[in-house]
């Protein structure tokens, strides 16, 4: 099979220049309805699925290669590959920023640039790092989704998105979460808060655009500054939008911010 099959991938526009759009834990490509389309009369517009979300091939889950971010990274490279990309533009949200970190470092001819949303390369607080959590908060984070993942999808999804003026954004959420294999869901979590990418940010010099949301519970501002200032060829732009998940809360400001970088 191949990996555009595999990864449900959809192509759309103009192209030759590529633009892929990579979805965050627990969600799928249907999390950019809002925003890719808006790319279609310059860019040939890829959006795909993780193996384990949406519309991928279920069964080419691998509990071992998906144990950390690497085995999804290898993934991307992959896909990448198999369009003939290069030089392409890729667009992570939330983990999938440091997915695209990963697979920029393993094949930087694939990737001009890379728009990163909402990343966090590291979600537990240090002596001198600020995730964002205490390692006691990811642990009960993570226990209580090992044990009620349909409960952890309905409390967490709010908390996540942010915005409680707009329901329906929750709710889609948690729609999305619940639509998860609940083992692969747990599985991804973990690869997702325990890991530590702070040092694959060191020497990293493609360019890179940082779109940081205000209230945003999973990848503060200060985490966002963080990254700005350990990528060598980055810029932050603060958008006003609020929550982790600006592609569903503010398409526009997203795509403009986007626009603005491409």
């Amino acid at each position: 099979m191949s990996r555009a099959a595999m990864h449900n991938v959809q192509i759309s526009g103009a192209g030759p220049p590529t633009i892929v759009f990579a979805h965050g834990f627990g969600c799928d490509q249907n999390m950019w309805r809002f925003v890719a389309p808006a790319f279609e009369d310059r860019f040939r517009v890829v959006t795909f699925d993780h193996i384990g979300a949406g519309g991928s091939d279920l069964t080419a889950y691998d509990p071992k290669r998906y144990s950390t971010l690497d085995g999804y990274a290898d993934d991307v490279v992959a896909l990448c590959r198999e369009l003939s990309m290069t030089g392409g533009i890729f667009v992570g949200h939330s983990v999938s920023a440091m997915i695209g970190i990963l697979a920029a470092r393993k094949a930087p001819e694939l990737f001009g640039k890379l728009v990163l949303v909402g990343p966090s390369p590291c979600y537990i607080n240090t002596d001198d790092y600020v995730g964002g959590f205490t390692e006691a908060q990811i642990s009960e984070l993570l226990e209580f989704l090992d044990s009620n993942h349909m409960g952890w999808s309905t409390a967490m999804a709010p908390i996540i998105m942010g915005n409680p003026d707009r329901p329906e954004l929750a709710k889609e959420l948690t729609n999305s979460f619940c639509r998860t294999d609940p083992d692969i869901a747990k599985r991804f979590a973990r690869a997702t808060f325990l890991s530590d990418n702070r040092a694959d940010l060191d020497g990293f010099s493609v360019p890179s655009l940082i779109l940081q949301c205000s209230d945003d519970v999973i990848a503060p501002q200060v985490v966002g500054q963080y990254v700005h200032h350990r990528l060598e060829n980055s810029r932050i732009v603060n958008l006003s939008a609020t929550g982790h998940c600006p592609n569903l809360s503010a398409p526009a400001e997203t795509i403009a911010a986007i626009n603005s970088f491409v």
